[in-house]
Formats: C-alpha cells, structure tokens, sequence
C-alpha cells in the first residue's frame, strides 16, 4: 500500500470543450403571434406636442450687402419714371457696352439685378403685378423720362435683348402698351392739341353770339347809307 499523502508524479487532466446542451430555436410562429399582440403600446397623447409648444421660426436677417442692394432697387423704382424689365440672354461683352453707349445717348441706364432681391423689393411695394417677369436672368432699363420710343429704336437692333414689360409714370405696361405708348405724340404736342381742341368750342360759341349784333349793325349801317343818298333823311 502507498504510504499516506502520497501523490502520484503524473496526473491526466481532462481539456476540452464543453458539452453543448442548448441550441438556438426560432420561436414557434404562435407565441410571436401572441408577443406582437401583447406588445405595449404607449398611449398617444390628447394633444399633438406640435400643438402645444409653438414653433421657433428662424428669422434670417439681411447682411449689409443685401440691405444695400435693396436700397439701390427702392432707389430705381422711387427716381425714375420710366423702368423697363427685359429678358437678358448671353451676348459678348462688345454688344453690351454698346447697346448701353447707345442708350446712355437717350439717358436711358442699364442696371443688372438680382432676381431675389427685387421680387423681395416689390412684394412690399405697389408693383406687385411686375413679380411673374422677374423669373430668369433680367435687366432694367431706367430713365428719368419716358423715352419709350428711343428704346425701342435701340432695343430693335439687339435681339439678345427682349422687352417683357415696362413700369411708365406709375403706370404698369405690357410689350404691346409699351409699343403703343411710342406712338403717342409728346406732351407739348398733346397739350398743344388739348389747348385747340378746348378753345375751338369758346371760339364757335362766341361767334355765334356776335353773329347777330352784326348783321344788324350791318343793316342799319346799309339803311343810313341809302337815307343820306336819297337825301330824305339825316344820319
């Protein structure tokens, strides 16, 4: 027999690998059934929380530069009578500088706008009727009178440039009234036209009422020549 406390010099020591006892299994499709019935659903609130807290709008606010451009284009609108929006096409830089030598003969000025900046300026404004011309690249051509016709007459040789609508002594015109407000005489000769016209009536009328004193006075002047050439009467 081997003596107490005595341990043998070799021992076996089992490694290895558990023994696996459980596998994953899908869950029968009942009991997911029967989960996704009972599933809790957090009740819905009374009042939308869109309803409640209110909305914090994010004001954008203008940069010096864009406070400036609008100015400039209140400016336009404020000092000019005559403000035409055409339609602007890509046209090399020689044609522009003289299309805008020519007009700058008739006073008439070439200003190059930003569409968003004058769709802002005239929806606050009085000329809100011009915003559905202000959709592509634009321009303006302003004057300090109404040379409608001189523009046109420079306009006919650029066809890069095309009239949408004109804004002429607070009045708002399309291409075609802007056309026929070329052909209206101007002002000196209108208002020398209205003078005629209203003192030919005064003139008529005044003629008329004279017309009878005279042909009496005519007559007793015949009588009194004939009395004196008879010799039967005295004047």
């Amino acid at each position: 027999p081997l003596p107490a406390g005595w341990l043998p010099a070799l021992q076996f020591v089992r490694r290895g690998s558990k023994a696996v006892t459980r596998h994953w299994k899908a869950m029968h499709f009942q009991r997911q059934k029967l989960m996704a019935v009972t599933e809790y659903l957090a009740p819905r609130p009374a009042v939308p929380p869109c309803c409640v807290t209110p909305r914090k709008e994010r004001v954008e606010e203008d940069n010096g530069y864009t406070r400036l451009l609008r100015r400039q284009v209140e400016e336009v609108f404020r000092d000019n009578r005559m403000v035409a929006i055409c339609q602007y096409n890509s046209m090399p830089d020689e044609d522009v500088v003289m299309m805008r030598h020519y007009l700058r003969k008739h006073n008439i000025e070439v200003k190059f706008v930003l569409n968003e900046i004058v769709r802002s300026v005239l929806s606050q404004s009085k000329y809100k009727n011009l915003l559905p011309l202000f959709v592509a690249r634009n321009i303006l051509l302003v004057s300090p009178e109404p040379k409608a016709k001189e523009m046109l007459r420079v306009l006919k040789g650029v066809p890069q440039i095309n009239l949408l609508g004109a804004c002429i002594d607070n009045t708002i015109l399309s291409r075609q009234g802007v056309e026929n407000f070329a052909k209206l005489p101007s002002l000196e000769v209108s208002q020398g036209q209205t003078v005629g016209a209203l003192a030919l009536l005064p003139s008529q009328t005044s003629s008329l009422l004279q017309r009878g004193p005279a042909h009496l006075a005519a007559l007793l002047d015949e009588h009194i020549r004939r009395l004196q050439a008879e010799g039967t009467g005295s004047p």
